[in-house]
């Protein structure tokens, strides 16, 4: 990926074109127009080259794109002029997810949520790297926090749901997956692990049942 840079551009506005063209760029993004989007981010590049902002846009075009290098070149620009910059380290993430690199993918969806707790792209990468290797504690407490701020978000409660079961969590995996379908009684996948996790908590409460009568039993046999 390279962007020239033109004096001649900046000379021109470098403020209002520029926000211009990042906006124009963005909403080319959300239409699905990569092409026309990257343009007007190489041009807005032209103007303010120490802006992070063209170079995170241009990750995301080439992302889209599966380019995964240029991406990641594009990405790391971003982070160095704006050591803050969550979205960089969230687009790093995906692209290092992609690569089924998912330790490093944990990492930088980790630095994006110490920048930017709200950010639901780097909570889902979070979760889906964490699921990868088998590592719950870190994405369990950000998607509680997030939860926090966010209480009633669907999109975060089931993965969480999810989280808490596979840690043993189940009672308080219930009470999410009630909360959620409360919420949104059509959410299939809540429903049916719902389902699953009340068979499971039935099926201990059988066996703490078997146990005690078993202990019962003993007892009363020294007993005599």
């Amino acid at each position: 990926m390279e962007v020239k840079h033109n004096n001649a551009d900046q000379e021109h506005d470098p403020t209002g074109e520029y926000e211009r063209l990042q906006e124009l760029a963005d909403s080319y993004i959300s239409t699905g127009d990569y092409a026309k989007a990257q343009l007007c981010y190489e041009k807005a590049a032209n103007l303010a080259p120490d802006e992070s902002g063209p170079y995170l846009g241009l990750g995301v075009v080439a992302l889209q794109n599966g380019l995964l290098e240029d991406a990641e070149i594009a990405f790391r620009v971003a982070c160095r002029l704006d050591s803050a910059c969550a979205g960089a380290y969230a687009g790093l993430g995906m692209v290092w997810q992609q690569k089924n690199d998912y330790q490093k993918a944990f990492d930088m969806y980790l630095k994006c949520l110490e920048h930017d707790t709200d950010n639901l792209i780097a909570l889902l990468g979070l979760f889906q790297s964490s699921c990868q290797m088998g590592s719950f504690a870190k994405v369990i407490h950000y998607l509680e926090v997030y939860l926090n701020m966010h209480p009633g978000d669907t999109s975060v409660m089931f993965p969480l749901a999810a989280l808490y079961m596979k840690e043993g969590r189940l009672e308080k995996s219930r009470k999410m997956l009630s909360e959620l379908l409360a919420i949104n009684p059509s959410h299939e996948d809540a429903a049916n692990l719902l389902e699953e996790l009340e068979h499971d908590l039935a099926g201990k409460v059988q066996e703490i049942a078997s146990t005690a009568q078993r202990a019962d039993q003993v007892t009363t046999g020294v007993q005599q």
